[in-house]
């Protein structure tokens, strides 16, 4: 029973970091209606800022300087690359930031070769013992700051003119330009956001008890790309379901591998994907998201 709560808490700690990214991939889509497959790209280079500055700014003004810079990128492919990319398919520009995310992810790699980063974090290694469960102090901090955090844009989402226009572009964006909202202002505001809650997902991927950021980095992020889809790529709700579902799924068969090796070594790594597929055959929209209806 222990062992399963362990499992459980931080599998918890890490949906909620799944869930982070995962809103990143639902409030582009529901922006622009563009699938971001850069978004992993975007998450390596705030680790990878992060990672340089801190012995030199400490950790926190790194983490901020991070975080600003992520957002500054994502908001410069899209103004750049997708806002100027003559395609009228939504389709082509998803298959365009691929190629976005090729050669950022190549740049960042090359710059960092076989190194692993540190990323300087303040809780390192220490445990929090709470009863008989022992959970690592990041994986407490990992979900706390994650929950504040998609409290903080639900609430944005909600209540503020950005949050109304968003909404607003997401519903019907022909309406939305014709009553005032400026599109290409929200799209550039959604691809800033989500990329620097792409940042704060690094720093958790990237702590105890993994050595650091390195090359691999971006494919653990690729595993909230199911959270997004089996949530809903248009609902913020489903993003945050999907992310717990994923991260609960990936521990639990992590943790039980040796009692599950009749499926096979690494099921943890493969959990999410198999997850999302049967999601989707029962579901085609994801668990929140819309149904699109044709009259015949």
């Amino acid at each position: 029973m222990i062992t399963f709560l362990e499992l459980l808490v931080n599998g918890l700690s890490m949906g909620s970091v799944y869930a982070l990214i995962a809103l990143g991939f639902v409030i582009i889509f529901k922006a622009t209606e563009v699938v971001n497959f850069a978004h992993a790209s975007l998450l390596l280079a705030g680790g990878y800022v992060v990672a340089r500055l801190h012995p030199f700014t400490g950790f926190w003004l790194a983490l901020l300087i991070g975080v600003a810079f992520a957002g500054l990128l994502a908001a410069l492919v899209e103004f750049l690359i997708i806002r100027r990319a003559n395609v009228g398919s939504h389709s082509v520009l998803a298959i365009v930031t691929i190629g976005v995310d090729i050669v950022i992810t190549t740049e960042l790699t090359r710059q960092m070769g076989t190194e692993i980063l540190s990323l300087g974090d303040p809780w390192g290694d220490s445990v929090v013992h709470i009863g008989g469960v022992t959970v690592a102090e990041v994986r407490i901090v990992a979900l706390g700051t994650a929950a504040a955090l998609i409290t903080l844009f639900l609430l944005a989402f909600r209540y503020t003119g950005w949050g109304v226009a968003m909404r607003a572009t997401a519903e019907d964006a022909e309406t939305a330009a014709l009553m005032g909202i400026r599109l290409g202002r929200v799209s550039l505001s959604a691809w800033a956001v989500a990329g620097a809650l792409a940042a704060v997902a690094a720093l958790f991927l990237c702590v105890f008890p993994t050595p650091g950021l390195d090359r691999g980095t971006s494919f653990a992020a690729i595993k909230a790309f199911p959270a997004a889809i089996l949530g809903g790529l248009d609902s913020t709700t489903g993003a945050l379901a999907g992310g717990l579902i994923v991260g609960v799924t990936e521990a639990l068969m992590t943790g039980y591998q040796n009692q599950l090796a009749f499926l096979g070594r690494g099921i943890g790594d493969v959990a999410p994907f198999l997850v999302m597929l049967v999601i989707l055959l029962l579901r085609p929209a994801g668990l929140f998201g819309t149904r699109e209806t044709a009259r015949v």
